[in-house]
């Protein structure tokens, strides 16, 4: 895929005259939760109820893509969707308490919203299980939109005119870019400050404690 330029989307001017208030996207495990935990809790019950081995430790290493793409190496192509299947009924029992939102998560869903913004959470996760997370710790986006990956991810990010989407992975920062939407990452995931810039990353933050002030500075210059 060719590389979009590195362009700031500008705000687009309300009929008052005054600019939209702006939607921002957020992804889910590594960006707005910490979800190894369960999801490493959640791959060993896997295991243990099919009698194949997962390593769950390096499985939780590389949250991001589908979870079709982590099974595919511990079971037979052939089984990979039926055993997608059972590990996504047997996830609200592993998988939700166990984890905790990222430090700054709240306070940067509270930050577009005092710009009067919309903030939206677009994932690759399994849309029931994102939203059985996010009540569990009292986020409350405006939309999840769940099963999306990578440039599939533009699909909400447009659907919503998501201006910026915030994500901790490389697919996450490809996701923006094919939607046209500023991409911000936070280097709490798989992916390191340096990986996420190479990918094209318009602004990388340490972690979501950081994206109020981005925030801030980035409605200020639109």
């Amino acid at each position: 895929m060719a590389r979009m330029a590195n362009v700031t989307p500008p705000a687009q001017p309300a009929p008052s005259g005054r600019t939209v208030p702006p939607t921002v996207g957020f992804d889910l495990d590594m960006t707005l939760i910490d979800s190894r935990p369960g999801i490493r809790a959640c791959y060993l019950a896997l295991a243990e109820r099919t009698g194949t081995y997962v390593d769950a430790d390096l499985a939780v290493s590389r949250l991001g893509p589908p979870l079709v793409e982590e099974l595919v190496n511990w079971f037979p192509a052939e089984r990979v969707e039926e055993m997608a299947e059972l590990y996504r009924a047997m996830y609200p029992e592993y998988a939700i308490t166990s984890t905790l939102a990222l430090p700054g998560a709240r306070d940067a869903i509270a930050a577009v919203r005092e710009r009067g913004g919309r903030a939206i959470v677009v994932t690759a996760k399994y849309e029931p299980n994102a939203k059985l997370h996010l009540a569990h710790l009292g986020i409350e986006p405006d939309a999840v939109i769940g099963d999306l990956w990578a440039e599939q991810k533009a699909l909400a990010l447009r659907e919503h005119a998501a201006s910026v989407y915030v994500g901790d992975h490389t697919g996450d920062v490809r996701g923006a870019r094919t939607a046209g939407a500023m991409s911000v990452a936070v280097a709490t995931g798989p992916c390191d400050a340096a990986e996420l810039r190479e990918a094209g990353a318009d602004a990388v933050l340490t972690d979501l404690t950081e994206f109020p002030r981005w925030f801030s500075d980035y409605c200020s210059d639109n």
